[in-house]
């Protein structure tokens, strides 16, 4: 009885729009039998093809241009993206415009806007939680970018869990201030955190949801206006997600949503004059837009991630099976993906790679825990390991075949899990070290192998490496982690027993190292570095000191 009470009460000091939104949450009401949505995962097919549009000043439009996605698994024209050419980026260009450089709100403008986000997270959070709603956007993920479920639920889980985090009063604590006394009576000087104004946001295909929603709600929390293009092979899962943030109560004005190619983005670009611009993508299109954007971008770039197995030997199975998860889940397709393995003398006298061969030949396209690679061929991946095998001394550990009994469209890459050996005084040759530290953005990995007397080299090889995002030192040894992580730089390093490569859950910092123009992901640290500037105001009010005179020119 008195819980019923207590709901009444709530729901009496309730404002009208809370309670509204929370009646609305009756789900089996709305067609496709979510409110927000306008597809059904399950139906889109070259039948009945989806449609993904743009959102312009506040009302989603179409254009002329139709780019037409084909199912990965099948190769049906089953999505089809209404994209922006050049001519048509005028709109998304004034919108930005009109947005000044002190953003959307700071904390001297629309405070009440930080609690608002807080409000959206709370209720986007909480749809996520429902089962179908969960179930949905897994489901919707997996067409586009096939995975499995396992894989595709947990996107949808960190993405759900950082929007747990900054509900309530989370999105003003970012915002938090900080004072220091001054030199005399009436001066002190404030620190706050301070928003670019009009921004943009990049990102690719390989996290449909969750690497988009956690820099866009970064993005917002801080007061900034964004546009967002997302892959245009995945940016339907966006698409629905915009909807459900506005039916969260996202104002529709507050982002726009940009379906186009690279050439036209980079048009809007700088026509816009984007105050700042979060690109998650490869290093060649990271460099080129950094020279044109002069230098106003934060980047989270390719990796080529190492792990490096210490000497200290244990728990063979679990390792084993690390090790097959950060190189083969999701195909290879994570910037987190472990492409580089070093093997400690002591673990080559173990079965470790003959269990790594016997996990990798379980993977299988029925469950989607092998699949298409969206950016990589076949012909591609299959001529790299030909010319890695020509490297003295390499062989196929396993793998390296292409995928057999499948209808998946020659315009993406199926292949095995693959693992090629190189010895380390091989890879550390001029001639061979660019050729063995090319990033392949699927299911593929170099082993090697060293001795203890070796570590300089192992050392000597990470160092040389041009991406520093993720990495792994798998040993509990203390003095072998010292070594290793003090002279390394990859911005998330895991130590320990249980160290992996992959994983950018919400708890933690997820982000390169080594680059000023890094950029961080999940985290408070994160969001602040990325979508916020540091702003000092000095308040000086007086009083004047008495009998105050003008003293001598200085």
């Amino acid at each position: 009885m008195n819980r019923i009470l207590a709901c009444r009460e709530l729901r009496a000091r309730a404002p009208r729009t809370a309670l509204s939104w929370f009646s609305s949450l009756n789900i089996s009401r709305s067609v496709h039998g979510l409110p927000f949505a306008t597809v059904e995962a399950e139906e889109i097919s070259g039948s009945q093809p989806a449609e993904v549009l743009n959102l312009v000043q506040g009302k989603w439009k179409k254009t002329a241009r139709w780019n037409t996605i084909l199912d990965p698994l099948n190769g049906e024209p089953f999505i089809k993206v209404c994209e922006v050419d050049e001519t048509g980026i005028q709109p998304f260009v004034e919108s930005l415009s009109k947005c000044p450089k002190h953003g959307l709100h700071n904390p001297f403008k629309a405070p009440e806007r930080y609690l608002m986000f807080g409000d959206i997270s709370a209720k986007a959070a909480h749809m996520l939680s429902l089962p179908k709603v969960f179930d949905f956007f897994t489901r919707l993920i997996q067409r586009v970018a096939p995975k499995s479920y396992q894989q595709a639920s947990g996107e949808v889980y960190v993405t759900r869990k950082f929007l747990e985090n900054f509900a309530g009063d989370q999105v003003r604590f970012l915002a938090r201030s900080f004072g220091v006394p001054g030199n005399h009576l009436g001066q002190q000087s404030h620190g706050f955190r301070w928003p670019y104004g009009p921004v943009a946001i990049v990102t690719p295909f390989n996290f449909p949801l969750e690497i988009p929603v956690l820099q866009l709600m970064g993005a917002l929390y801080m007061g900034n206006k964004p546009i967002l293009k997302v892959d245009s092979k995945v940016s339907i899962v966006m698409e629905q997600m915009m909807r459900l943030l506005h039916y969260c109560g996202l104002p529709i004005e507050d982002v726009e949503f940009i379906n186009s190619d690279g050439k036209t983005m980079n048009k809007l670009l700088l026509e816009a004059n984007t105050r700042m611009t979060l690109f998650t993508g490869s290093s060649r299109v990271a460099e080129k837009l950094a020279l044109d954007l002069k230098g106003r971008v934060k980047l989270e770039d390719a990796g080529f991630d190492w792990k490096i197995l210490g000497p200290d030997v244990q728990e063979e199975d679990y390792v084993a099976w690390v090790c097959d998860q950060d190189a083969y889940a999701c195909s290879g397709q994570k910037c987190s993906a472990q492409s580089m393995l070093f093997i400690h003398e002591n673990w080559s006298k173990t079965s470790l790679l003959s269990k790594m061969k016997d996990l990798a030949e379980r993977r299988n396209l029925e469950d989607l825990t092998i699949g298409p690679v969206l950016t990589v061929t076949t012909e591609t991946m299959l001529e790299h390991k030909n010319k890695l095998l020509q490297i003295s001394g390499s062989k196929l550990l396993f793998g390296g075949e292409p995928l057999k009994n499948h209808s998946i469209p020659p315009i993406y890459g199926a292949i095995e899990p693959t693992a090629i050996y190189v010895p380390l005084e091989e890879i550390l040759k001029g001639n061979n070290f660019d050729l063995v530290t090319r990033e392949i953005f699927g299911p593929f990995q170099v082993v090697t192998d060293y001795r203890s007397d070796q570590l300089p080299l192992v050392l000597d090889a990470v160092e040389r490496m041009h991406a520093h995002l993720t990495a792994a030192v798998v040993s509990n040894d203390p003095l072998f982690l010292q070594e290793v992580i003090g002279n390394s730089v990859n911005g998330t390093t895991y130590a320990g027993l249980r160290a992996r490569t992959t994983g950018a859950p919400q708890n933690h910092w997820f982000g390169p190292a080594g680059d000023p123009r890094g950029a961080g992901i999940g985290t408070p640290e994160a969001i602040k570095l990325v979508w916020s500037c540091h702003r000092e105001i000095i308040y000086d009010v007086g009083p004047l000191p008495k009998q105050w005179e003008i003293p001598p020119s200085t």
